[in-house]
């Protein structure tokens, strides 16, 4: 797993995409790609984080406001891709929009 997004202080919102995929990859990883910077110039895009075990995909992208991430859900080559995800690429997933109230968090410091 990469980097923790950096957010803004909340309250912010939080796309949780919940997958699992079918076999084989398809032209997946290249629109995977794609999407995350397509999404990534969508006005009110935030961040994101993803991590994926031979099973299970979860995939947290943030936004500034619910109309920014209505606006990310109709821009037509996201589109595109949500319907190739469900004639191929995903046995099933599910979306959870979440409101972010707080953040708190840890990093190991280093001893010299």
């Amino acid at each position: 797993m990469g980097e923790s997004a950096k957010t803004p202080q909340p309250p912010y919102y939080a796309v949780v995409f919940t997958s699992q995929r079918t076999d084989g990859d398809r032209g997946y990883g290249k629109m995977a790609e794609k999407m995350e910077k397509l999404a990534s110039q969508q006005q009110g895009f935030l961040g994101i984080e993803s991590a994926r075990d031979s099973g299970l995909g979860i995939t947290v992208s943030y936004w500034e406001s619910l109309e920014a991430i209505r606006n990310w859900k109709e821009n037509s080559a996201h589109k595109f891709a949500q319907e190739k995800g469900k004639e191929e690429w995903y046995k099933n997933y599910t979306v959870r929009i979440c409101k972010v109230e707080r953040v708190y968090s840890f990093e190991m410091g280093f001893v010299k």
